[in-house]
This record gives structure tokens, C-alpha cells and sequence, in this order.
């Protein structure tokens, strides 16, 4: 025997017309324009992008859609927007190149020192014998 359960049988949705209307509205506008652009905001800002989208509980991907749709047509008209993400690409491709050369030395160093000890053990040795 089938029955159309109520939101209060314990299904959340109630019957399968209604879930179905709830989840259409719910798609079209998830999240407000005034979310989006906070988000966005806090994006451009950021240095970790995980994060954010971690504790906003948002796919990453959907920052950068929600940057592209806002953006965009400002980035035509203004050019600061283009300018900005330009100049701060810039910047972290020069901030990754100097941790890997900064990753480069440390291991040249810690290299140099390991054989500095190995010397300074066998030259203790050859002097006790």
C-alpha cells in the first residue's frame, strides 16, 4: 500500500511532486548575488582558495564560475580587474619559483652539511686511531 508521507512521517521532502518543486526552486537560486559577491570578495583576497571553499562549503570550481560571471564584463569596461588578477598571478608565479629555489638550496645545504659530518666523523676516527 503506497502512501504520499508528510514531512512529518519522517521524510523531509513529503512526496515525490513536492521534493521535485523544492529541488527546481532551490537550484535556480541557491545562493544570493549578495553571497556570491562576499565570496568573491574574500576569493580575490585569500592566498588559500581550498580553504575558503572549505569552510563556505562550496566547490572550488564554483568560486572561479562565480569570479568569471561577476567579473568579467567589469574586467572589459575597467581593465583594473583583468590588471589586478594579472598582476596577482604574476606574483604568485614568482612566489612558487623562489619556494622552489628556496626548496633548491635547503636541500643543497642540508646535503653539504651531511657530508661535512661525515668528514668531521672520519677525520675523528683516523685521529683516535
Amino acid at each position: 500500500m503506497s502512501r504520499n508521507r508528510s514531512p512529518s512521517d519522517g521524510d523531509a521532502f513529503g512526496s515525490n511532486a513536492e521534493r521535485s518543486r523544492n529541488v527546481e526552486r532551490k537550484w535556480k537560486e541557491r545562493y544570493s548575488q549578495k553571497f556570491r559577491r562576499r565570496a568573491v570578495a574574500r576569493m580575490n583576497a585569500c592566498e588559500n582558495i581550498v580553504r575558503l571553499s572549505r569552510e563556505l562549503g562550496l566547490n572550488r570550481s564554483l568560486l572561479y564560475k562565480w569570479r568569471y560571471q561577476l567579473e568579467a564584463p567589469d574586467a572589459q569596461v575597467e581593465g583594473a580587474v583583468s590588471t589586478q588578477n594579472s598582476r596577482e598571478s604574476r606574483l604568485r608565479r614568482e612566489v612558487k619559483k623562489l619556494k622552489r629555489l628556496l626548496a633548491d638550496k635547503t636541500v643543497t645545504c642540508c646535503r653539504v652539511a651531511g657530508q661535512c659530518r661525515k668528514r668531521h666523523a672520519r677525520d675523528q676516527r683516523r685521529d683516535q686511531t
